[in-house]
């Protein structure tokens, strides 16, 4: 069994972006067509679609939406490129954290700067989505070649990783959870274990969902039991994706992760990072300068729709932490393995 893709581009240049709605998952698997910008934005800050690799293809085929709004409000030269340049803005600003975003809108953007001021809209969005869908193919063989790099060099023995890494967050099969994967399908048995994820439960709804699909047994854990079960000596390996990385090896991720690091520390457990080279911002030196998103106080309050503290409580909802460089025994990219995490291995290795 397989993952179906999470983001994909339907029709010619006129045509629309086709998500996979992750808030509906697991319980349901239902798509959302995106014809305009608005829409695009909304499923990224909604987290209809996330994972910093996905939220970039996404904002990359969402210049292409930009593109046809101005044709079909029959905008010309200098007024259709300043409208996709306006909503580009908008698309790249929908989450601070993930450096992907912004990456890709940027590097769509690219592909129009030498085209004629008098250029049509039409084609302006021919030459954004001949940009996007390269983003997009990419996105999947570097998620294979993480996959490969990573299994080499996961020990053997339990694994333990947090939120969503896999084909839901990419445009592949994944960046950590594609470790997992790719090791699996190498033939190794080991024990996965998913932590749940809180508020918003993405390794539970999510991370045991993809590997269920897969045939890979899963056991999810609630994220307190983590020291518990690391105590227990069932993890040999944690290992978890990356929304930024700076020039020191500094990593951002989905809050709980700061946590994982230092547990793994704790009781001798390598903490590996996956992530594709788009992930790294050596503009940031450290990961304190890294701007962390703060999500609505409801999310924590009312989980899932559910009322789980009273009224008039409330709530520090930050999505991401940051792991310093020190608790990451290697961060795996598509181009290898950086080992030791440093400021040196990691600028030589970009």
């Amino acid at each position: 069994m397989s993952v179906p893709a999470s983001v994909q581009w339907v029709g010619g240049v006129d045509g629309h972006i086709e998500l996979i709605d992750q808030t509906a998952l697991p319980g349901r698997l239902e798509r959302l067509a995106c014809r305009d910008v608005e829409t695009v934005i909304e499923a990224i800050q909604s987290l209809r679609v996330r994972g910093a690799p996905a939220i970039g293809i996404a904002g990359g085929y969402g210049v292409v939406v930009a593109a046809d709004e101005a044709r079909r409000q029959h905008l010309t030269g200098e007024a259709a490129r300043a409208h996709v340049l306006a909503r580009a803005e908008s698309l790249a600003s929908a989450r601070p954290t993930a450096v992907n975003l912004r990456w890709a809108v940027e590097r769509a953007l690219r592909a129009i700067e030498t085209l004629p001021e008098d250029t049509p809209a039409a084609v302006l969005g021919e030459a954004l989505l001949t940009e996007a869908r390269a983003i997009h193919d990419e996105d999947r063989q570097l998620c294979a070649a993480i996959g490969r790099h990573g299994a080499a060099v996961l020990p053997a023995g339990g694994v333990l990783t947090h939120c969503n890494t896999g084909a839901l967050a990419t445009g592949g099969d994944g960046t950590a959870l594609a470790v997992i994967t790719t090791a699996w399908d190498q033939g190794r048995r080991f024990e996965v274990f998913a932590d749940e994820t809180r508020p918003l439960l993405q390794g539970a709804r999510l991370t045991a969902w993809e590997l269920v699909q897969r045939g890979i047994p899963v056991t999810v854990v609630v994220d307190a039991a983590a020291a518990h079960l690391m105590k227990s000596g069932r993890v040999a390996a944690v290992i978890v994706g990356a929304d930024r990385i700076t020039a020191c090896g500094d990593t951002a991720n989905k809050i709980g992760t700061y946590g994982l690091a230092v547990l793994a520390a704790a009781h001798g457990v390598p903490f590996f990072v996956a992530a594709p080279s788009s992930t790294f911002d050596l503009a940031i030196d450290l990961g304190e300068d890294i701007p962390i998103e703060e999500r609505a106080a409801r999310e924590v309050t009312h989980p899932l729709g559910v009322q789980a503290a009273p009224e008039g409580a409330a709530a520090f909802n930050p999505a991401f932490d940051v792991t310093p460089a020190r608790l990451i025994k290697a961060i795996i990219t598509e181009r290898g393995v950086i080992e030791p995490v440093t400021r040196a291995t990691v600028t030589g290795h970009m």
